[in-house]
């Protein structure tokens, strides 16, 4: 192109009309607002954005930021890009040019390709900038994209203050002393590493918590390796690489997040244990709980984020549907007796937990915790914590609560014998009692009692039912597409139980949504077994797993495959999804 002007609000709404997106009036209505003095130093698109107008060619969309950024595009015939933050290698792209460089010209580096580096702007028809970068790049070709201003202003600050915070913690070798690994380094003459407290580290540290919340992660891992080490986020249960640095950047920040969780930053051979309070860019009080743990190269830190939205939910939001809704409340409605909830790890148990005794907290109950640790703090609740370190474990907590005239109470996990027995105790002498086990589905629960050492008698006359549960990812409403079914995998889901094969499903296919994976959130997916007599007497007369479950077929309870397979037939999820995560035993 060989015009170079700086687009204005006036230009853009001179072009606007003429190709038929607005009207007169809004032009006029436009041009004749006054702007406040913050607002003169916005970019023309986001000013016209402000003021929500039809788009005349789809009268039933708004010229929101994208859409008018798109008409941009378009206009300077070269493609709009959005930045997927999670994909981006933030120091490659800063090295394309320096910030003084990009700042002035409003241009910023966002994808490197073999043969091509993509650089965006919002100023799509200024162009004096691009002989001097292609000089500077080549052999490699420019090629230009359209930004949002939005994510324009946001990336050129963040991208280069990232990676100027990875920089000037780089005063040393990339070994670190105190962390010899495997193969400790003899060193020579002192190495200055990064200290924790220094300003970079600090940005760092501040700019991975806000990231990990903006992205919904429920994890943090902080993974030193041998020469670099790597940050990754848990997103929907699957982990994602975010952002690769230097290991002694690594260990620094590992440092720092150590002295804020008040653990002993000097024992790195020893796994250790913190928590940490924050505010998510919301405002929302989150705790986060930190776990370290020594590896080949150094300390390996683990950030679980306990965020208040997410643990505790409407029952519409965990996946309940009717039935299973009223039948789960007319049992959590019972004065005495055991409830269990079982799964995996990472599985929601707590979630549905804490959701359950939120509903039956009311004025008129006293509703006492004992967890390992507690995992939110819940106004409505009594909560007490193990504590290994003075030989306070579960059962001596149970013991405790039943001293502290409960209602109800909820034991984070029933893991020994002792554990199991108090909360029978404390079920006969009519508290109702609500607990998790690690169980493969509903009826192997009954079975893990009995290898606990507690007589079935006891187990017949205490548990009121069990719920199993797994968190399936949910397809992403933009980009799911229908695609044929697999009947091989079908079968092998609802083997045995007549659910008739639908024509298609949908399938998972990735948009910029969902970060090209296809799918957005988790919904719970349960299998609900309320105890019959004739089940309690199975139990009582001690029958094994095989004949718990022929019991639970009669009585018309769907195993968690089946729960799947609704979800599949429903359109919330795929085939290959449930299958990853329901057993088929």
């Amino acid at each position: 192109m060989n015009f170079n002007f700086e687009i204005d609000t006036a230009w853009c709404l001179e072009q606007l009309q003429k190709d038929g997106r607005i009207t007169e009036r809004n032009k006029l209505l436009i041009q004749t607002t006054h702007r406040q003095r913050d607002q003169l130093k916005w970019h023309p698109l986001q000013w016209i954005a402000q003021f929500n107008l039809i788009d005349q060619l789809h009268p039933q969309s708004t010229l929101t930021l994208n859409r008018l950024c798109q008409w941009l595009a378009e206009k300077a015939q070269i493609s709009f890009y959005i930045i997927d933050p999670l994909k981006a290698d933030v120091q490659a792209l800063t090295n394309v040019m320096s910030q003084e460089f990009a700042v002035r010209n409003r241009i910023l580096a966002v994808e490197i390709q073999p043969d091509q580096v993509l650089i965006a702007t919002d100023q799509p028809f200024k162009n004096e900038w691009v002989a001097n970068l292609e000089h500077s790049i080549a052999p490699k070709k420019i090629q230009r994209v359209l930004l949002s201003p939005d994510q324009l202003q946001r990336y050129l600050v963040e991208y280069y203050q990232v990676s100027r915070a990875v920089n000037s913690s780089q005063k040393a070798s990339a070994y670190d002393r105190d962390n010899k690994g495997v193969e400790a380094l003899l060193q020579l003459g002192d190495t200055q590493n990064p200290d924790a407290n220094d300003q970079h580290i600090v940005k760092l540290v501040d700019w991975v918590l806000q990231f990990a919340f903006e992205q919904g992660a429920s994890d943090i891992h902080l993974e030193p390796r041998k020469d670099a080490g790597k940050v990754r986020f848990r997103i929907d249960g699957v982990l994602h690489t975010i952002y690769k640095m230097p290991a002694n950047t690594l260990t620094a920040v590992i440092s720092r997040i150590k002295i804020l969780g008040r653990m002993n930053v000097a024992e790195k051979r020893k796994p250790q244990d913190g928590r940490l309070k924050t505010r998510t860019p919301k405002g929302q009080e989150t705790e986060l709980r930190l776990s370290t743990l020594p590896t080949a190269f150094g300390e390996k830190m683990v950030m679980r984020i306990f965020d208040p939205e997410v643990l505790v939910r409407s029952f519409q939001q965990l996946g309940f549907e009717g039935g299973l809704l009223s039948d789960w409340q007319a049992l959590t409605a019972h004065s005495h007796g055991i409830i269990l909830v079982t799964g995996p790890t990472g599985s929601g148990k707590t979630t549905t937990l804490y959701s359950s005794l939120k509903q039956l907290a009311t004025e008129q109950v006293n509703v006492c915790t004992i967890e390992d640790p507690i995992e939110m703090l819940e106004p409505s609740f009594n909560q007490m914590q193990v504590n290994a370190g003075i030989d306070l474990g579960f059962a001596d907590g149970v013991r405790a609560l039943m001293r502290q005239d409960p209602d109800i109470i909820m034991v984070g996990e029933i893991r020994d014998h002792d554990t199991a027995n108090m909360a029978i105790q404390a079920a006969l002498t009519g508290h109702l009692v609500l607990s998790t086990l690690h169980t493969n589905d509903a009826p192997s629960s009954l079975t893990r009692l009995h290898d606990l050492g507690i007589q079935p008698f006891l187990t017949a006359a205490t548990i009121l039912g069990v719920l199993a549960q797994r968190l399936v990812r949910k397809l992403c409403p933009h980009c799911k597409q229908e695609s044929f079914i697999n009947e091989q995998e079908w079968k092998h889901l609802t083997f045995d139980y007549s659910i008739e094969m639908p024509d298609f499903v949908f399938q998972a296919m990735g948009c910029e949504e969902c970060r090209q994976t296809g799918y957005k959130g988790r919904v719970g997916i349960y299998e609900f077994m309320p105890l019959s007599l004739e089940t309690k007497q199975l139990i009582g007369a001690n029958a094994h797993l095989n004949q718990l479950r022929e019991q639970a077929k009669k009585e018309g309870i769907e195993p968690l495959r089946i729960a799947g397979a609704r979800k599949v037939l429903d359109g919330m999820t795929t085939l290959e999804e449930v299958l990853r995560v329901v057993p088929l035993n």
